[in-house]
This record gives structure tokens, sequence and C-alpha cells, in this order.
């Protein structure tokens, strides 16, 4: 069955009563840092909820904390950093990260989440955008009004631009050794891209993710990117190297899609306060968020921003019931990857075969001739339009992100299969 594959940020946490059974007994930072609970816990959405994806159960200040800054989480509180950067001193103490040693824990915790999962469904791991991370490294937390890194911005534009360049370089090293060891597509939050002005977002937010995305991609591992608040920039967004764009609940997907083109893929887009309501109104919110879609393949179903702790599961798992139900109508058949598409897929432990999130484009027009004993292909003299040299740029991308969770086993794996980086890791 075709249908649009679905998945929740921050499908594992609160909400969830298995989850609070956990965190009952740890500390956050305790159920991050230790592989089992980690695992114990990135493993339950999958089957309370149905997802079509495990996502990594970690926290994106794991990259400033391993840079060398004492990270609390207090309840009500959130996350702080009692030391924030405020000068030049304090950024040149953050040190060098070398993820596989300083970040050890998060790649035990993919190698065994890939054993238990046994691939029934992939899994997806993820990083902070420098300029989010950032953010939390001046402020020393959350803020309404960003007030230091605002200051860095525009007064000390030069201490900033060292910042996310350092930070950049462990995100690159941080992602790579999650492929390594066992993750199958990457998710890259840009929590506080919306804050920034047009000449800042595009310095400070996307050039860095631009230059990351460059430097980690590998065939058949996709990259997503979800600038959050940053839709007024989606079509700068849509050619930063991602598979797939994060779309938040501030722009239809109808816009967003003819702002993309066929450059990416889209993943949203339901505002989660929706998930409030009763669970006949959800499924009127699902059918609304397809038809906004529309025809085709090239989505993925998933909220506007992460699940809130206060929602009911028999309300998510609503949610997930109903995209799997109603998505098959706005489906048809996925193309070839060789006539160019942009493609995610994933396969469901509820279904007997792939399911593709594609979104299709036409083949350059071709024609054969007959000469002798062979034929040949000939291109058309017709002048390929501006979306068809789009999806020309993007083919080989899009081959690769075909391969995302195929029913293939072989496909399933990154370059080194878990059991070989556990190897690796441990020669």
């Amino acid at each position: 069955m075709e249908r649009t594959p679905v998945w929740i940020m921050r499908q594992a946490g609160r909400y969830l009563p298995e989850y609070r059974a956990v965190r009952k007994n740890h500390s956050f930072s305790e159920m991050y840092k230790r592989p089992d609970l980690a695992t114990e816990v990135t493993l339950q959405p999958i089957d309370i909820l149905g997802v079509d994806a495990a996502i990594l159960f970690s926290d994106i200040l794991v990259v400033p904390e391993a840079m060398g800054m004492e990270l609390h989480f207090s309840e009500g509180k959130g996350p702080q950093f009692p030391s924030p950067l405020r000068d030049e001193a304090a950024l040149k103490a953050l040190r060098p990260v070398e993820s596989n040693q300083d970040l050890g824990f998060v790649m035990e915790a993919i190698r065994e989440i890939r054993r238990h999962l046994a691939d029934r469904v992939p899994l997806i791991g993820f990083a902070g955008a420098p300029w989010t991370l950032a953010t939390y490294m001046i402020e020393g937390g959350g803020s309404k009004t960003f007030q230091h890194a605002k200051k860095w911005r525009f007064a000390r534009p030069d201490l900033l631009r060292v910042l996310v360049e350092k930070i950049a370089d462990v995100v690159i090293d941080y992602c790579r050794a999650q492929m390594d060891a066992g993750a199958q597509a990457i998710q890259i939050f840009d929590s506080w891209a919306g804050i920034l002005d047009t000449a800042g977002f595009e310095e400070f937010a996307l050039a860095p993710v631009r230059r990351i995305i460059s430097e980690i991609k590998r065939p058949g591992i996709p990259v997503i990117y979800f600038p959050k608040g940053g839709m007024t920039w989606l079509d700068r967004v849509a050619d930063c190297g991602a598979d797939v764009i994060g779309v938040d609940w501030t722009i239809p997907l109808d816009a967003a899609r003819r702002i993309t083109g066929d450059r990416v893929a889209l993943q949203g887009n339901m505002d989660p306060t929706a998930l409030y309501a009763p669970p006949e109104a959800i499924r009127d919110q699902v059918r609304s968020v397809l038809a906004s879609y529309g025809k085709g393949h090239g989505h993925i179903g998933n909220l506007g921003h992460g699940m809130l702790p206060d929602i009911p599961v028999e309300h998510t798992r609503a949610y997930v019931d109903a995209m799997k139900e109603f998505s098959p109508a706005w489906k048809g058949p996925p193309p070839h990857p060789a006539q160019g598409s942009r493609s995610i897929s994933t396969f469901s432990k509820n279904t007997t075969g792939p399911v593709h999130a594609t979104q299709a484009t036409r083949p350059r027009r071709i024609s054969t001739r007959a000469s002798g004993r062979r034929n040949t292909a000939r291109k058309s003299s017709r002048p390929m339009s501006a979306r068809h040299r789009a999806t020309s740029r993007s083919t080989s991308i899009s081959r690769s992100a075909n391969r995302f969770a195929t029913s293939a086993p072989a496909m399933w794996s990154s370059p080194k299969t878990p059991a070989a980086s556990a190897t690796t890791s441990a020669s």
C-alpha cells in the first residue's frame, strides 16, 4: 500500500506513561547518557504509536556539554548553562570534540537501538544546528528576548562567526560518528532560526548548515533540516543540500510545495496543539494537511514542532492512524529513481512493502531511432525548463534518498553496519 510515512518530533517523551515510568527513577541526563535507558525510551513509540521510524533519544545540548560547558536540567526550568558564553575568553576556552570518545554513549545507544529494532523501522539520528546551539550557549538557557545572542549578532559578529564555526566543526564530526554507528538518516534542528533577521539567517544559520550538510552527506543516508520559524526563507532553505525540509505550521503545505518545487521532500506540518482536540477533530486536521500538500509523493507526516508533554496518548495515536488511513488516496505509483525524483521511503511494520514519500518529476524527453543493428537515444532539442534543470541537479541525491529504509536488508545498513561499527570501535 502506498501511503505517507509518519513519525513525530519528540515522539519519545513525557506524554507517554511508559516514558514517565522510566523518568521517575532516573534524571534526564542519566536517561540519554545510559545506552540501555536511551534504547528503551527510543523504542517505546514504535509499538505504542506504530510510527514508521525510530528517533534517537538524546538532546541537542550534548554538543556544547562535550565542548566543556556545564549543563544542568532543572524540572520546570529546562536546560541551563550556569556559566554562559559572554566574552572572548569563554569562547576560547571551548574545547574540540572527538565524538566517538566524548559522546561515545550516543554511538553505543545507536548500535544498541539498531540491534533491538532488527530493521523493523529505520533509526533517525540528529544534532542541533550551530545557530540554535549558539543561542543556548550565549544565553545560558532558553530566552524570550535572546538579548545576549542578539547582542553578539549585531555588536560582536566576529565572536559569533568564530562560535558557529567551532560548533559546526563538532556537529560535522558528531553526525559522521552517528552514521558510522548505524543512524540511517540525520535531522538537523534549528529551533531558533526564526528569531534572526534575513542577513543574520543567511550568515549564522543557513551558511553553517550548508557546510555541515556538504561534509556529512553519504549515499543512502538522507539529511533533514528543520529551521523552525524560518519559512520566510524557504526558497533559500530548499537549496541547502538537505533531502528533506521540515516545515512548521506557519505556512500551508501547498505554498511550501510551490516554493520548493522538486528540490526537496517536505516534512510536517500540523500544529502540535491541534492534538489537544478530540480524536475526530484530529482526523479532520490530518485530512486538511494531506489536502494542502495535494496529490503525489514527497511528503512525510509530522508535526510542525515537537510533541507537548500533556498531549493524551490516544490523541497522538489518532493522528498516526489517520495519516495511515487517509494518505493512500493522495498517492500514486512512485516513479523509477532513474526518472528523477525526490524520495524518502520507509518500511512500515504495518505494511507488506516499502511506504514511499516521493515527489515525482518528469524525465527529460528522449527519442529513439534505429541505426543499423542498434538503437540510440537522442536528447530532445527542446530546451530544459527550470523545473527540469532543478530535477537534473538533484537526481543523484534523489537516488540516495530512495534507498532510505527499503525492505532489502542490505539497504538498511549505513556504510558500516552496526555490527561492523561495534567491532571498529572496540578495536
